[in-house]
């Protein structure tokens, strides 16, 4: 069974929060998850209390024979990456929790003001799907079976995602990381 992280957190990835920080949290999601769902709002109030000392990267693993829509999803954030707006789209995707359609994420593009023409020739590209394929090859690597899956500092988070336990195992990784650099390394 892998504990460890075995993808580090590169110029690639999309991060939010600190930088540099002292503890790392990494999630491996699916928008279409209803957990992941339920763990959004857990990250947000994290990214909040821990400002100065946590960054967040988010990489994809959608589940799409478990959740219709999740692979589009997963493609639409990366196609609003490509426009700057990354975290929007995710934040848009995880709020409104509706069906997943090319209609539908179109109209999330317009919201946030991308150009929807380029957004829609992104959304289908070889490159953004390599973009997601690229995560879900790390999660299954990292021992990623289901989602959301979290790693803290590099190392698999397996309880249960809520702010009390989440917000524990971070309290942890800033006493143990006091006497170590900041968590670039994950």
């Amino acid at each position: 069974m892998i504990e460890n992280l075995t993808i580090c957190v590169s110029a690639r990835d999309h991060v939010r929060g600190a930088q540099p920080a002292q503890v790392t949290l990494i999630e491996y999601g699916d928008f279409a998850c209803p957990y992941c769902a339920r763990a959004f709002p857990v990250v947000q109030e994290l990214l909040l209390q821990y400002r100065t000392t946590l960054r967040f990267v988010f990489r994809h693993n959608p589940l799409g024979e478990l959740h219709e829509g999740a692979r589009l999803a997963a493609h639409a954030a990366e196609a609003a990456g490509e426009q700057g707006k990354f975290w929007a789209m995710h934040d848009l995707l995880f709020e409104r929790r509706e069906p997943v359609s090319q209609q539908r994420l179109e109209s999330y593009a317009a919201l946030l003001e991308l150009d929807v023409q380029r957004f829609r020739s992104a959304l289908h590209s070889p490159a953004i799907g390599s973009r997601v394929r690229e995560d879900e090859i790390g999660a299954l690597r990292s021992g990623v079976v289901g989602t959301p899956t979290f790693f803290v500092n590099g190392r698999h988070f397996r309880d249960k995602p809520d702010l009390e336990t989440l917000g524990a195992a971070i309290g942890f990784g800033l006493l143990s990381s006091s006497s170590a650099s900041p968590s670039e390394s994950y």
